[in-house]
């Protein structure tokens, strides 16, 4: 008996193997669940880097997966990518309790805090994961939750990008400083720029994009005027980029912006799947331009 059960601890400590993977646990009261892509290259012997991607409102992690691309940029970089789903009455229409979005998660005030701490334990148990390199991404009602998690967590994630959302909090009180960079278009009707309701079904009322990038710039400790630049325009497809940089932060933090004139509410580099979330700009690759800022911004030792 004590042989079988030596066998059983075995295999369930084993860490997972290159592919596809679905996890659950219990947190808050609720079965929770999140899929994991791990990378060709990984063997199981060395610590790894983790990315998790977070959805936007009204999806799910398998419609992130498919949205963003990152499992091919993971395979790629080397990196773990970790799709979470948040909660809700209908599988594939799911929300993130980000502070004033969104939907389901946030009336029945989910705790996708605690939910995400208790997912990084779990992930610690079947892959060698680098505790120094867990970053955190995501879209609309998805990057609203990176921001918290930047905010509650700074323990655990050493550095985010949101995509196309902005802080759902009034302001932010991390640890220690954590480098963002943000991606936002100005044409972006469901989480506008400016800050104001969107579009969405839940009617939230935004904060702006310059709230978001204010905040972390002082929490940071960045200094001066940030570095500006227009990127050079490759494509014809109305957009253009211009790049903002607030540096010499704390612990070598920076705060970057991201703009994409003409964007929607889209993920740079990947053309939506539907017309009316707007314009989804070619000029750049948000997974190549996060993953070489995350690679930048390792927890500091």
């Amino acid at each position: 008996m004590s042989m079988l059960f030596l066998i059983l601890s075995s295999i369930c400590s084993a860490d997972l193997t290159p592919g596809d993977h679905t996890r659950s646990l219990e947190s808050g009261g609720r079965t929770r669940q999140y899929l994991i892509h791990i990378p060709p290259q990984y063997d199981g012997q060395e610590e790894t880097p983790v990315v998790l991607v977070f959805h936007g409102g009204a999806m799910n992690a398998r419609a992130i997966q498919l949205h963003t691309g990152m499992n091919k940029k993971s395979d790629e970089a080397g990196f773990i990518a970790v799709y979470p789903d948040g909660t809700g009455w209908l599988k594939k229409m799911l929300t993130w309790n980000g502070g004033n979005c969104c939907g389901y998660a946030m009336r029945n005030k989910v705790d996708d805090v605690a939910f995400v701490n208790a997912l990084l334990d779990d992930l610690a148990k079947v892959v060698k994961v680098d505790a120094r390199r867990v970053y955190a991404t995501g879209i609309s009602n998805g990057a609203i939750l990176s921001y918290l998690l930047a905010s509650e967590l700074s323990n655990r994630i050493a550095a985010i990008a949101p995509v196309a959302g902005p802080m759902g909090t009034a302001s932010c009180s991390p640890k220690r400083p954590v480098p963002v960079i943000h991606f936002h278009g100005t044409n972006d009707t469901f989480a506008p720029y400016e800050g104001r309701q969107g579009k969405g079904l839940t009617l939230t009322i935004f904060y702006s994009v310059e709230h978001s990038t204010n905040n972390w710039v002082k929490a940071n400790g960045c200094t001066g005027e940030p570095k500006t630049e227009e990127l050079e325009d490759q494509h014809e497809d109305g957009t253009k980029i211009i790049r903002k940089v607030w540096g010499n932060g704390k612990q070598g933090s920076e705060v970057v912006l991201i703009t994409i004139v003409g964007g929607g509410h889209t993920w740079p580099g990947i053309q939506p799947r539907v017309k009316y979330l707007g314009i989804s700009t070619k000029e750049i690759s948000a997974n190549d331009m996060m993953w070489e800022f995350f690679k930048k911004h390792p927890m500091p030792e």
